[in-house]
């Protein structure tokens, strides 16, 4: 993990990249969990045996799953270890070019695409990829805006 002790220190970081994660694995007890917490329970997400004879040959885990895992991989890559909160003030754009199978592991990198003044403190754009094991494209490419509180 990346220890951020000032803002100069993070200001220097823009435009490089940090990780892998460890790989985590996405199995179908997260997904039916990720289902009732959303209400999506789209039978390609939660239906073993009719999604076994779908599109993906599986269930696969909800976009919104594999992008909900930002803040955890975020926690294992860096840490900003000065100022006050953080705030999650949006996304630019969140794209899913891979299904996630179930049971199938993933791991993130992050890089830091800005930062820049804002009136109530600074914003951070974080460019997160998440790699699919044995995957030829990401199962998600997102990009966080935070502010950074002093």
């Amino acid at each position: 993990m990346k220890a951020f002790t000032s803002l100069d220190d993070l200001s220097a970081a823009v435009r490089s990249t940090v990780g892998p994660t460890d790989w985590f694995t996405i199995d179908q007890n997260r997904i039916n969990a990720f289902a009732d917490a959303t209400g999506d329970h789209q039978w390609i997400h939660v239906d073993v045996e009719r999604a076994a004879q779908g599109p993906f040959g599986g269930t696969i885990a909800h976009g919104f799953l594999t992008l909900s895992l930002i803040p955890q991989f975020a926690a294992d890559l860096f840490s900003l270890e000065f100022g006050g909160a953080r705030i999650n003030y949006g996304l630019n754009k969140a794209r899913f070019p891979a299904p996630v199978p179930a049971g199938a592991r993933v791991r993130a990198t992050a890089e830091f695409v800005e930062l820049r003044p804002a009136s109530a403190g600074q914003q951070l754009t974080t460019r997160y990829t998440v790699e699919l094991e044995n995957g030829s494209k990401p199962a998600c490419v997102a990009e966080t805006v935070t502010l950074l509180l002093p």
